[in-house]
């Protein structure tokens, strides 16, 4: 009884901290199996299966084909009519009558300007006074010659005389004739200050208008004409070019080449293709030293007159080449100024080939090396594609140029 009394009356504090470690012990009695139990679980659950790699990506490829194709390649140009003359003063003056409007046609020898004639025809009444005086002369001259003529013969008096007459009076015939070019060169300043068209053609801008001062020493025109029945454009092409637009056609000589070319198209400012066909009739005879490009000139009819002097637009040449490898240009990637395909090597993989393009063809490319006929290319899908990568080649039944056609 005195150790049952003893247990129950110790003090409270021990008997709850016995009580904290009783259950303690026990909740940890009861962790360990359950951990133990868990541990046995998971040793005996199924190991994750290893992720497959996905399939090769499947694109359509197909083989590169060649074939004679025509291109396309436009130039710069500038048009001028096949007269095309700047129209100055001879002679200085008051413009008094303009004849005709900008743009108007005139006929050659039609009057487009009016200077005053006023000066030169003084000037010309002067040079005739002159003319009827230097006769006079000669006349008084000639008389002298015939007193003096019958005197000597019959030795009145000494030949010295005759001979001074004879020379005055060929210094009289010779004012004559200087009066008489006087007379012919004031006539002609009379006709100067009228202006006639030397051609026919358009007018263009009228820079001095009526009441204006004109000069020979001006620096601008009084106005431009231009014959554009038919029409020359012309336009440049580089050495290289010029070597392959010659090798392009037959002809032993650069004449017989010029006959055998063919017709040239015209794109006017606005893009839109000129409705008549054009001829290159001239190849300069030297290159531009400063630009390294020679000139070539093509003729245009002009009927209707749509074209003038001073426009601009682009001669486009076609260019033949034969056995030329077909590329699409969708098949291509453009990296740093260069072009690239995906050809489809050994094992299926891809290799990035670099191309070189000698031309366009609608919607292909012509390539001049870096591929050979039968190498297969990838078409489409060339974005997610990677130096090596494996691709499943979906093949097409025809060549590239029938693929693309």
């Amino acid at each position: 009884m005195k150790t049952i009394n003893s247990i129950y009356n110790k003090p409270q504090g021990t008997q709850i901290k016995n009580s904290t470690h009783h259950l303690l012990k026990l909740s940890i009695m009861k962790i360990i199996p359950l951990a133990l139990l868990a541990l046995t679980l998971y040793g005996c659950s199924p190991k994750p299966q290893t992720q497959q790699a996905p399939p090769p990506p499947s694109l359509p490829v197909a083989a590169i084909a060649s074939g004679t194709q025509t291109t396309y390649q436009e130039y710069p140009a500038s048009i001028e009519g096949t007269v095309n003359v700047e129209v100055r003063p001879q002679v200085s003056g008051t413009l008094d009558k303009v004849f005709v409007d900008e743009g108007a046609f005139v006929s050659a020898g039609e009057p487009i300007f009016k200077i005053n004639e006023q000066p030169y025809r003084a000037a010309l009444n002067n040079s005739l006074a002159s003319l009827h005086a230097a006769e006079a002369a000669a006349g008084n001259a000639q008389l002298e010659v015939d007193k003096l003529t019958p005197l000597v013969e019959n030795k009145v008096v000494s030949d010295y005389q005759l001979k001074t007459a004879k020379a005055a009076y060929q210094v009289a015939k010779a004012n004559i004739e200087s009066a008489k070019a006087n007379v012919a060169t004031a006539q002609i300043n009379v006709g100067y200050t009228l202006i006639k068209a030397p051609v026919s053609g358009y007018i263009g801008r009228l820079l001095k208008k009526q009441g204006s001062l004109v000069t020979p020493q001006d620096v601008e025109a009084l106005t431009q004409l231009s014959d554009v029945h038919d029409v020359h454009v012309y336009f440049s092409l580089g050495e290289k070019d010029f070597i392959s637009f010659k090798e392009q056609y037959p002809g032993e000589t650069l004449k017989d080449k010029l006959k055998r070319l063919p017709s040239v198209s015209l794109l006017l400012a606005d893009g839109s293709e000129y409705a008549k066909q054009g001829k290159i009739d001239v190849i300069d005879g030297q290159f531009d030293k400063n630009t390294g490009a020679i000139t070539i000139r093509a003729n245009f009819a002009n009927p209707q007159g749509l074209l003038r002097a001073g426009n601009t637009g682009k001669i486009r040449l076609s260019l033949q080449h034969t056995d030329a490898l077909i590329v699409p240009e969708s098949a291509t990637v453009e990296m740093q100024d260069k072009v690239f395909v995906f050809a489809v090597a050994d094992s299926n993989k891809v290799k990035k080939v670099p191309i070189n393009i000698i031309g366009k063809s609608g919607e292909n490319y012509l390539v001049k090396d870096g591929l050979k006929v039968g190498d297969q290319i990838v078409l489409s899908g060339m974005d997610h594609l990677m130096e090596g990568m494996v691709i499943a080649p979906q093949k097409t039944t025809d060549k590239v140029a029938a693929v693309v056609k």
